[in-house]
Parts: C-alpha cells; sequence; structure tokens
C-alpha cells in the first residue's frame, strides 16, 4: 500500500490566529448581513478552514439599531419562544423587537445560521453586538470589515 506525502492540513485549535474586525450595520439588510458574519465566525473565509475546528474570527457589530428588513418582514415576521409549559408560546412581532431588542434580532439570525451543537455555541460567543457607534473592544484594535 503506498503512502501519501502530501496531506490535507488540518488545522488545530492551538495554531488558530483569530482576528478581530468592526462591522457597521448602519443600513444593511438583516440576513445579508448575517451571512456574512456568520461565514466569519465559522472560518469559512480562510484557506486552512477546518470543519471541526473554531477558526473564525472576532466580530464586533455597531449600530445594530439601524438594521433594515426587507419587504413586508417589519409587519408580518413573527419571533416565537416557548417556556416548555401548555399553552406558554410567546409570539413578538419583528418591528416590536427591533425597536426594544434590536441585538437579538441580528443574534437570532446569525445563530441560525451556524451549525447546532456545542462547536456552534462556541462560535457564537466571539459575536458582540452594540446598539450604537461606541464599543468597549478598542484595546483589541479590531479592523473595519466592509461588504
Amino acid at each position: 500500500m503506498a503512502i501519501f506525502t502530501s496531506q490535507t492540513p488540518m488545522l488545530k485549535k492551538e495554531e488558530v490566529k483569530r482576528d478581530w474586525y468592526v462591522i457597521d450595520a448602519k443600513g444593511k439588510v438583516l440576513g445579508r448581513l448575517a451571512s456574512l458574519i456568520a461565514q466569519r465566525l465559522r472560518g469559512k473565509h480562510r484557506a486552512d478552514f477546518t470543519p471541526h475546528v473554531d477558526g473564525g474570527d472576532f466580530i464586533v457589530v455597531i449600530n445594530a439599531d439601524q438594521i433594515k428588513l426587507t419587504g413586508k418582514k417589519l409587519e408580518q415576521k413573527i419571533y416565537w419562544r416557548h417556556s416548555g409549559y401548555m399553552g406558554g408560546i410567546k409570539l413578538t412581532p419583528a418591528q416590536k423587537l427591533l425597536s426594544s431588542k434590536p441585538e437579538e434580532i441580528l443574534r437570532l439570525a446569525v445563530k441560525r445560521m451556524l451549525p447546532k451543537n456545542r462547536l456552534g455555541r462556541k462560535m457564537l460567543k466571539k459575536l458582540k453586538i452594540y446598539r450604537g457607534p461606541q464599543h468597549p473592544h478598542g484595546a483589541q484594535r479590531p479592523k473595519t470589515l466592509e461588504f
């Protein structure tokens, strides 16, 4: 049996070099922004992407309260959660959630694009979302990410 000398490089969690990026969500469409963030959190933009390793970057999102929804989603989209008890479903329209907790809309959109396991939960912790233009991550010297 022949042994191959060139193998596909597999990234190890000790070898991961993470960068910090700032994204301004002002006027951006929710789904398009969320898919870009999910791709960066997962590490799919890198040449050494490994599916079972958390190889993504840290993402800081500012101006989350100025995000846009297209079409009639602002009036028709419903976010729901369940308490676990009979009849314990809670429905919240997107317009109400956007005015009260705009960070939650973006966090949910990104969360639903990540893997549904412990690796996905670990990736989601690298996402920092803020309503206004200020954020407390200046010490990490984040780069601005445009799309």
